[in-house]
């Protein structure tokens, strides 16, 4: 069915279109009983206002861009809840956009809502993206921009993240008090920034313990369960297992957790397993995993917070809000 317009409104009452706008709107000048006519007739043919046309006559829209790497993890569809629930007590709606954790569907993405004319962007960068120029767009045309979790460190605007080196740090740090020695860490990408930091993390707990760091016990990848299934498994190959493996991120630990159950080999007896997030499916395996609980829900809030301040003038400058994260040791170590 064709959605309703304010020509067809205006034709049922025999007014004219620019009638049935200044109606809707609440102008002065409109007599009380038309207005009451026109919103009857307006409820009747179900009609909506169109967002976009709206904005491009007020140069104002209330509708968010959201852009995450991808919507399947625990991680970011928390996240997105968060941003939305503030999105909407604020009286704003998103438009979610995923980039697959593709660089040049990020610049699609924000492109896409950039002439849809949103009145903010909120971010989490894909593992490839290297060049923030696509976000210079956005603050070149006014448009407010937020990260969250993955920020593009060559772009100057409000960021929400965690202490991505401190969190690793304590968990291997936690791993060495329990007795642990030969401990890997399944990392990331190597240029995506909180890799780096929680890989630098490793390394500096491992040196604080006076543990030496063995190359041969960093496995780079991606950041999904394939890959660590796949690391856990060229480590079996070689017949050189550690006894305790720090993970990037929660999918990460389940692939290699995945891989240690079909070799047989025992959880934490053979091998101690630790991941980064806390999603929801650390605590329905047996054992239950160790994670770094990274407070999702809130991170979405906020940086969703940060945005409407900056939308609506209420900050000018960008603000960096760091949230704690805290270690929840279960079976797995």
């Amino acid at each position: 069915m064709k959605q309703a317009t304010i020509v067809d409104i205006a034709r049922r009452l025999q007014i004219s279109p620019s009638t049935v706008s200044r109606a809707l709107s609440d102008h002065p000048d409109i007599k009380e009983e038309t207005k009451g006519l026109v919103r009857q007739v307006a409820k009747e043919l179900r009609y909506t206002p169109n967002p976009i046309a709206q904005s491009l006559k007020s140069s104002r829209t209330t509708t968010i861009g959201v852009i995450v790497p991808e919507i399947k993890h625990d991680f970011f569809s928390s996240a997105i809840s968060g941003i939305e629930e503030v999105a909407y007590q604020s009286g704003y709606t998103i438009i979610l956009c995923q980039s697959n954790e593709s660089f040049e569907r990020e610049v699609v993405n924000t492109n896409v809502l950039m002439h849809h004319r949103v009145a903010g962007v909120v971010v989490s960068i894909s593992q490839n993206t290297k060049s923030g120029e696509h976000f210079q767009d956005l603050l070149r045309r006014k448009i407010p921009l937020v990260f969250f979790d993955r920020v593009c460190e060559d772009v100057v605007a409000s960021k929400v993240v965690i202490d991505d080196y401190k969190s690793a740090f304590d968990a291997v740090t936690y791993l060495i008090g329990r007795g642990y020695r030969k401990i890997a860490h399944f990392a990331g990408p190597r240029e995506l920034d909180i890799c780096k930091k929680r890989l630098n993390g490793y390394v500096e707990a491992l040196k604080n313990a006076g543990h030496l760091v063995h190359e041969e016990l960093i496995r780079y990848g991606g950041l999904h369960e394939q890959d660590g299934y796949e690391s856990l498994d060229g480590m079996l190959k070689r017949n050189d297992l550690p006894d305790a493996i720090f993970c990037v991120n929660d999918p990460v630990a389940i692939g290699a957790f995945q891989r240690i159950n079909e070799a047989g080999l025992k959880i934490p007896a053979d091998i101690a397993l630790i991941g980064f997030s806390n999603n929801i499916i650390t605590t329905l395996i047996n054992p239950q995993m160790t994670t770094v609980d990274q407070p999702s829900f809130e991170m979405g809030k906020r940086a969703a917070t940060l945005l409407i301040d900056a939308i609506e003038k209420k900050v000018n400058e960008p603000v960096t809000v760091v949230l704690d994260t805290k270690l929840i040791v279960r079976g797995s170590t």
